[in-house]
């Protein structure tokens, strides 16, 4: 039978079309030695031999009839599978290397056929070669749309990858709360391509050194579920053989185990839990510490995990971990500056009968963090008492130390009895310094770590006020601080206003101080500005509203300030951190204060023992008696003595019986230690020895001595009478 070239193709491939599954079976065979990969999993596996057996029928088919390469059809579901290879992560070289494998085992099988068909080797050669651009041909046609196919889904893969990795960006980390922040991460995955994720971090308490082996506690911080009330955790929490793990609850894995592997290792991985299921591991690690692992679960969607998933939950993993370092380290840092705030802001008030107080802190929400806002009640002589509110500028660790310098330096300035002007003017020294120090060490950088807040300037407000219950009279001087309130005792509320001062730290400036009267009952107001300030009104409709809440009844203080900041501060955590120190003023009277008039004259000081006596009688202090009488004998002597008229002497009967000498000179006098043979110098050492506590303040004009004497413990004082005590002495 006489062959041309294309009936000799026809025929050969007519010949093998009957024998098609044997050589269906054996590019088959072929393919699975050289190309492990396309037969790893079930579904692409069978996807694979679908696909060689319809190019082996439509090679043979093209050939047997005579048709053109390029009018042979492909599958019609060619490019759809190189779609599903791109899709479940397959190398493109697979598909590369499959085609031209493919090829020469179909040319062997034809070549092979046409030697039984004729003799004549020119023709044969003629055939072959022929059969050799023919598959050629096809295969470059079909392979170039498949390559096509498979890069555009490998394209529009990186595109999803890239666009959930920057929505990640977006909406993981938007705040500094730790268990936000993964819970987002969980979100976030479950919408894309998960159908259950959990996030558990290291329970410990510093995430510093890596996790070892058989210390893996781990909080369950985050968990979310494609399926309400995460059925799903149950099963997983079946392959590790655990317990199902509620949110917020610590746990243990299993030494060995892929999340403990991983924890350990800090390296992701990924598992085929069944047909359908699988996991990604992923390690949650920032800055070279693992913080804990976040677990993806797949089982209701058709596709198992692949190498694109596990890297798309890497990165995604890697921005939650920053976040949540971020967020950690921010929470300690915060939680030491409000520790540090705290132990620096007075415990408890001290018992005094001037005022009664009550007082609040509040910091400011998370992302502002502690600032130096402050408040303090400071016992003074006479039974007057100092209320002080102040406002650091800055916030965090910096701002509270530099708070708790401000605060001691005040009660110091306080200690001496300044006046609310003098002893902000040496505040204002204080901060200068403070500032001076800190700039000096940033241009000397003795530091590398020193952050961008400790290197700014450092300023603050203050109010400082003084209150009288004698006299019923408060004075009090502002530096760049906000106006306190009044309230009277009939409902009215009043905005001081008082000479304005300049913020600490700008010196140069004078401060000035304002007196007020103050009726018994009267209620006054100290607050920082995050209490008056806020985003939706200015500081005028927080001055009005403070004034409303102040007004309305309330049975105690405490009660008025929480209905203050009820009233005045959002429902979570104030934009600013707030202060405030409320004090209501008693009034001590005429049952309470004995004043004389004393004359230059020594023949005064026994009338002044007199009349001291007479008192305390009257008052039922008998027993003091004999320690106050010298107390005032040498008080009222060293005024006579040493200072100038007019000279007034005034006993407080208040939690402790204060004496007090008051003259127009303004010589402090001194504690010394008299020698042997000296007449005097002993007076002051005799009112140290009986008294509790005894000091000086001046005033505008003059001076007041004063000393407290302890009630109902007399006993102390005669002890303290032991003439071997005293310097000089017998």
């Amino acid at each position: 039978m006489d062959f041309t070239t294309d009936s000799l193709l026809s025929r050969a491939a007519h010949e093998l079309s009957p024998r098609a599954d044997e050589l269906i079976h054996d590019v088959e065979q072929c393919l699975r030695r050289e190309i492990p990969e396309l037969w790893d999993e079930p579904d692409i596996a069978q996807m694979t031999g679908e696909n060689i057996a319809e190019h082996v029928t439509a090679i043979l088919f093209g050939i047997e009839h005579g048709i053109e390469p390029k009018q042979i059809d492909p599958p019609a579901a060619d490019a759809e599978r190189a779609r599903r290879l791109a899709q479940r992560g397959k190398p493109v070289t697979a598909m590369l290397r499959a085609f031209p494998l493919s090829q020469g085992r179909i040319l062997d099988r034809l070549l092979e056929e046409l030697p039984r068909l004729t003799n004549d080797a020119e023709l044969i050669n003629a055939a072959t070669r022929k059969l050799i651009a023919l598959m050629t041909e096809y295969v470059d046609r079909t392979s170039e749309t498949g390559i096509l196919a498979f890069q555009e889904e490998r394209d529009r893969r990186v595109q999803r990858r890239l666009s959930v990795v920057n929505e990640a960006s977006v909406r993981v980390g938007t705040t500094l709360d730790i268990a936000r922040t993964a819970q987002e991460l969980a979100d976030l995955a479950t919408e894309h391509f998960a159908d259950v994720v959990t996030v558990d971090l290291l329970d410990t308490p510093s995430g510093d050194k890596p996790p070892a082996k058989g210390t893996l506690v781990v909080r369950r911080v985050a968990q979310r579920s494609v399926v309400d009330g995460c059925p799903e955790t149950t099963s997983l929490e079946a392959i590790y053989r655990e317990s199902p793990v509620p949110p917020q609850q610590l746990h243990r894995y299993p030494d060995g185990s892929p999340p403990a592997r991983a924890l350990v290792t800090g390296r992701p991985s990924q598992h085929h839990l069944g047909p359908s299921a699988s996991t990604l591991l992923v390690p949650l690690c920032a800055r070279g510490t693992t913080l804990g692992v976040a677990q993806f679960f797949r089982h209701h969607r058709p596709d198992a995990y692949g190498d694109e998933d596990l890297l798309l939950a890497q990165e995604i993993a890697a921005r939650a971990a920053v976040a949540i370092d971020n967020a950690r380290r921010y929470t300690h840092a915060r939680a030491t500056a409000l520790t540090l705030q705290r132990s620096l802001l007075p415990r408890s008030t001290p018992a005094q009968s001037a005022v009664e107080v009550a007082c609040r802190y509040l910091p400011a929400a998370a992302q502002l963090g502690v600032g130096g806002d402050w408040y303090d009640v400071i016992p003074l002589s006479g039974a007057r008492v100092a209320l002080v509110v102040g406002d650091v500028v800055g916030h965090g660790i910096h701002a509270a130390a530099t708070m708790g310098r401000l605060r001691t330096a005040v009660r110091t300035l306080a200690d001496i009895d300044l006046p609310p002007d003098e002893l902000l003017t040496h505040l204002d020294d204080v901060v200068i310094r403070l500032a001076a120090e800190v700039s000096a060490e940033v241009s000397a950088e003795v530091s590398a770590e020193t952050d961008a807040e400790s290197a700014g300037d450092i300023g603050a407000t203050c109010l400082y006020a003084v209150y009288d219950p004698v006299a019923g009279r408060c004075t009090l001087a502002r530096a760049g601080h906000v106006l306190p309130v009044v309230m009277t005792r009939d409902g009215t509320a009043d905005i001081l206003e008082l000479p304005a001062g300049p913020p600490l730290g700008l010196g140069g400036l004078p401060f000035e101080a304002a007196e007020i009267d103050l009726p018994e009952g009267s209620l006054i107001a100290l607050y920082t500005d995050g209490l008056i300030e806020a985003l939706d009104h200015d500081i005028e409709a927080g001055l009005a509203r403070l004034c409303h809440a102040l007004a309305q009844s309330s049975a105690s203080l405490e009660g008025t300030c929480d209905t203050v900041l009820e009233a005045l501060l959002p429902v979570d955590r104030p934009h600013d951190d707030v202060a405030l120190l409320l004090a209501r003023t008693h009034t001590l009277g005429d049952r309470q204060v004995a004043t004389w008039d004393v004359d230059a004259d020594p023949a005064e000081v026994a009338r002044a023992r007199a009349s001291v006596s007479e008192q305390l009688t009257t008052w039922g202090l008998e027993e003091l008696a004999f320690t106050t009488e010298l107390v005032v004998s040498e008080l009222v002597t060293n005024a006579i003595r040493y200072g100038r008229p007019p000279i007034q002497l005034r006993l407080i009967h208040d939690r402790t019986l204060i004496c007090e000498v008051a003259d127009a000179g303004s010589t402090t006098p001194h504690l010394r230690r008299a020698r042997v043979f000296d007449e005097g110098g002993r007076g002051l050492f005799l009112v140290a020895q009986l008294a509790e506590h005894w000091g000086t303040r001046h005033a505008r004009r003059g001076k007041t001595v004063w000393a407290e004497c302890a009630l109902g413990a007399p006993e102390l004082f005669s002890a303290a009478l032991d003439l071997e005590g005293i310097p000089g002495g017998a």
